[in-house]
């Protein structure tokens, strides 16, 4: 097998983030899922964003956050995403790329525009997202370059975009072009009600050996497994995965690899001021440790200094020195 050329190579949503503070009334007021994500069509996201106090326009989406802070702890980094040939598109590939990842996927020509999403951001940092996936939803397979895909030590994957169909179809062409090539494919499942959708097919490329890393939260563990109990979530899926990553919030979290087992506590945060992106920072954090052979807990350390970096400030990427931070926390 040859040396690998990237570190990591995602493919996920192409989406720009809307963020914006608000009151909970507002929340209620507009019907939304306080704390979680939602899809909605143009009509839906011009009503919120009509509904939006002054807002902020980051780049966003939850794998190419990731890779925003794999690039800053020093990895190298591919994205595969599908932008329009409109602004908002201009405005992801020059972010993503300023920041040290390479991103050739061509923009799509004509209707829909670059996908966005409306975020509502409470007093108490908690974050309700509303996503419209315009172009982002069109990636097909045929785009692909298998070639890149194997170059890749890593293949990660967004469970968000597991919903459409020609990214779906996309996501298993890379699976298979990773695996041919010798190479882990990393999941992450994003949302439950991702898995309320497409649970038999996680569940199947799992059973199947498919997949290598899988990240997942409380939430997740348990739509996945139907299991409400923790522990017993872990103990029916640990055995089928090499490493399996539970975030638990301010509870920290816990990973299992071949029987071994590290828990870390969250860490410290003096104000909790946006929560987008911690799920996505953790990811980066316990990559970047895995890909240096870190061991266990320490992989969990990294993830958890890296999420508490980012929910310090508005925004789901990294804004202080993330290798210096690891320096500090870590030693």
């Amino acid at each position: 097998m040859s040396a690998p050329r990237y570190d990591v190579l995602a493919i996920g949503n192409a989406i720009v983030d809307v963020m914006s503070p608000c009151e909970d009334e507002l929340i209620e007021e507009l019907g939304l899922a306080r704390g979680g994500m939602m899809l909605v069509d143009t009509d839906r996201a011009h009503e919120l964003y009509e509904a939006m106090g002054p807002a902020r326009e980051i780049s966003g989406g939850s794998a190419a956050n990731t890779l925003a802070g794999l690039s800053a702890l020093g990895a190298q980094c591919a994205f595969i995403g599908q932008v329009a040939d409109d602004q908002l598109g201009e405005v992801f590939a020059h972010d993503i790329r300023a920041v040290g990842i390479d991103f050739d996927s061509p923009a799509r020509p004509g209707p829909p525009s670059t996908a966005r999403c409306l975020i509502f951001v409470t007093p108490d940092g908690q974050r309700t997202m509303n996503t419209y996936l315009g172009a982002s939803q069109f990636l097909p397979a045929e785009a692909l370059d298998e070639g890149l895909i194997a170059s890749a030590a890593i293949l990660y994957l967004e469970g968000y975009l597991w919903d459409p169909e020609q990214p779906r179809a996309a996501m298993r062409k890379a699976i298979a072009a990773a695996r041919a090539a010798g190479r882990r494919v990393a999941f992450t499942l994003s949302d439950a009600f991702v898995i309320d959708r497409h649970g038999d097919d996680f569940r199947a490329l799992i059973d199947a050996g498919e997949i290598d890393i899988l990240f997942a939260n409380k939430a997740e563990l348990a739509a996945l497994t139907g299991e409400a109990d923790l522990e017993a979530g872990l103990a029916a899926l640990a055995p089928k995965l090499p490493v399996l990553v539970v975030t638990r919030s301010e509870e920290g979290a816990v990973a299992i690899s071949g029987g071994e087992r590290a828990e870390i506590a969250a860490e410290p945060v003096e104000h909790v001021v946006d929560t987008t992106g911690a799920g996505d920072l953790f990811a980066a954090g316990f990559l970047a440790g895995l890909v240096r052979g870190e061991e266990l807990g320490r992989c969990l350390k990294m993830g958890a200094v890296a999420a508490g970096e980012v929910i310090s400030h508005f925004g789901a990427r990294p804004e202080a020195d993330l290798r210096a931070l690891m320096k500090v926390r870590l030693g």
